[in-house]
Order: C-alpha cells, then structure tokens, then sequence
C-alpha cells in the first residue's frame, strides 16, 4: 500500500505530461510537414524540354480531332471525350512525361481547369499567363476551335520547360470557351481568381491555330504588354477582323470580366456555319507555335512598364 502511495505522484505526472508530449509533438510534427511541403513547392521538378516537333504536332492533333473528336458536355460522348482530352493534357505535361507538377483548379462544371507553371528568379515579378481551351463546339470536332489552340500550348509547355525566366510562366488549360451553352462566364470568373495569387504582366488567350505561320493578336486593351513585341512574328488585329465585330469570342468575354486578354491565333474567330471537322496541316501548325514561343519569352524578357 505505501509503495503505491509513493508512486502515485509519478504516475499522476506522466498522466498530465504524456497527453501534452503528444499535443506538442503533433503540432511540431504538423509545423514541419507543411514547412517542408511549402520549400519543396518552391523547388521545381525535373523537367524534359522538347523542342517544336512536326511528328509530334502531328500525333497530337490527330488524337484531338480524328481520336477523340467532339469535346464538350452537350451529350453522354461528347462529355466522355473531353475526359480524355484532359487525361490526354496531364499525360503528356506530367511527372511521367514532360516533368510538370499539374494543379487542378474546380471549374463550374465536373472538368477541371489544369495548371504548370515555371517558376521566375524573381518571385515578386509579375507573371506571364498562356491559356488555352481543350473543349470544342457542339457537333464539332474542333480543329480550329480549339484543337491547333491546345496542340500549339501544349507543345509551348513542352519547349519552355527549362527555361528560366524572370517572372513566372504560368499555362492554363480551360474546359469550357466554345460552347455557348456551357458555364464560360463562371470560367472566366475562376480565372480571375486564379490570377490574384499571380498578376499577369501579359495574358495570352491561344485558339485557331492552323491556318497560317503568321499571328494574329488583338484585344481590347490597347496597351497590352503582348502587342509591344509583336514585330517579326505577326500582325495586330481589331476586333472587325477577328470577331466580326460581334465581341462573341472567349477574348471578349475575359475583357469584359476586367482581363487583360490578347488572343493569338493566325485567323478571325470561326463562324458556327464553317466546317471545322478536317484535321489541321501539322507544319503551319509548328511553325505558328515557334512564333508563340518566341512571343512567350519576349513578354517574360521584357522589362516591366512603369
């Protein structure tokens, strides 16, 4: 009886010490965790870079237009092939391919918007955004809206991959911008809350692709960081060549949500009567993706506007 009675203060103290002991190391434990998780998402991955390919441009967008065809959430297919396109999009950027850590985003929709950046030697510049849509109108396979879009992205995130540029490079991948009916005004919205954690210095909008080496650029804001860097590599466009001054395009509908939005693409917008079924000639394709690529570093290169 006495020697429990001595030995009662010992246990009675290791009964209060313990669940602190477990409490204190719980939060260190926590602490480091996300200490570490928030350093190592400063340390970018291994990446491969892969230059511009005729061969690959090629087997992309045979999959996008021929393979997979019509993508978007009009029907039980459709909705099914634009599933694909986005396993497709995080199968070719991805630790197992190109060497990106992809972000989902939630869209309004069961589709997310995908993200891979390129970190910036300087975290505080500003950032470059390049999006792209991997949907297509209803009833249509989409080789201009988006097929040439996406492919002409795609292999710009393969190419810059191991560049090192001032500011940040950031690419997004958007499930609804060509068909009406689908929620393209909460997308828009998503986007403008995706880039709070990052201004853009440029925001390029990439569709229609195909039918020329040469860019086009236009957009509403005429101080646009994109259009000072345009010489060599295309032409400046208003919206009564782009658009048919109807403002339908996605581009429009960014800058009415308060984007700096430039679209780039090598033709006007394409019209609901037009055919847009025939699988795109991979090497115009190529050789519009060098130039986006080349206007891509421009804007990161450039020195900020005061």
């Amino acid at each position: 009886m006495d020697e429990k009675i001595k030995r009662s203060p010992w246990i009675i103290g290791l009964l209060i010490l313990l669940p602190i002991w477990l409490i204190a190391s719980g939060i260190g434990a926590l602490w480091y965790y996300f200490h570490l998780e928030k350093k190592e998402a400063l340390v970018e991955q291994q990446r491969f870079s892969q230059s511009v390919s005729v061969p690959m441009l090629t087997d992309d967008l045979r999959k996008i237009v021929e393979v997979i065809g019509e993508r978007n959430g009009s029907s039980e297919i459709s909705a099914v092939n634009l599933s694909r396109t986005a396993s497709m999009i995080e199968g070719l950027l991805g630790p197992s391919n190109t060497g990106y850590a992809i972000k989902r985003a939630a869209s309004p929709s069961q589709w997310p918007l995908f993200q891979v950046s390129i970190l910036g030697k300087d975290p505080k510049a500003p950032a470059i955004w390049v999006l792209t849509s991997y949907d297509s109108p209803p009833g249509s396979r989409g080789a201009e809206a988006n097929a040439t879009g996406l492919a002409a992205t795609l292999a710009a995130a393969q190419a810059l991959a191991n560049d090192k540029p001032a500011g940040a490079i950031h690419f997004l991948f958007l499930p609804h911008a060509n068909d009406s009916d689908g929620p393209l005004l909460e997308t828009a919205g998503k986007i403008l809350e995706l880039l709070k954690s990052a201004p853009p210095k440029a925001l390029l909008y990439v569709e229609a692709m195909g039918a020329g080496e040469t860019l086009w650029l236009s957009s509403r804001e005429t101080t646009a960081e994109p259009l000072n860097w345009i010489a060599g590599l295309g032409e400046i466009h208003g919206a009564e060549d782009v658009c048919l001054a109807e403002d339908s395009d996605f581009t429009s509908l960014l800058a009415e949500s308060g984007l700096p939005a430039v679209r780039v693409s090598t033709r006007r917008s394409m019209e609901p009567s037009e055919n847009d079924n025939r699988l795109p000639f991979a090497p115009t394709v190529a050789a519009s993706t060098g130039r986006l690529i080349e206007l891509i570093r421009r804007c990161a290169a450039a020195p900020d506007k005061k």
